[in-house]
């Protein structure tokens, strides 16, 4: 009388990578994720790799990780992955101060942000 097991969040020839808690704005954060989105996944290596945004570095973490879940969890072939969805969402803010002139203080808001990034593997005739 075990637990039954959790039921898929994507498709059978899809997988899944999220990244929670990244320390930069999600408007940032989705101007890298347009730039990978539709990609084949090799392409969107590369992209990333060679971005000269600071925050590229953590999605490429999570393009690998979401091409290794596809490898390893669901036996997809690798060359055949394309980047499906890429999307941002907001998480939860610092909120800092600093200080003002006049004994008054500014609020400083330090947001983070998360990204779901989801491969799918196409075949040949659509690549």
């Amino acid at each position: 009388m075990g637990k039954k097991p959790n039921e898929r969040r994507v498709g059978t020839t899809e997988a899944m990578a999220k990244v929670v808690n990244l320390r930069t704005s999600p408007q940032k954060l989705n101007l890298v994720a347009q730039s990978i989105r539709g990609m084949k996944a090799e392409l969107a290596r590369n992209e990333l790799t060679f971005s000269r945004k600071r925050i590229a570095r953590d999605v490429l973490k999570a393009l690998n990780s979401a091409i290794s879940n596809a490898e390893n969890n669901h036996n997809l072939d690798i060359d055949a992955l394309v980047v499906a969805e890429a999307y941002v969402g907001k998480n939860m803010v610092m909120k800092r101060f600093a200080a003002r002139a006049r004994g008054r203080a500014s609020r400083i808001e330090k947001p983070f942000s998360e990204i779901t990034i989801v491969v799918r593997e196409v075949g040949q005739e659509a690549a």
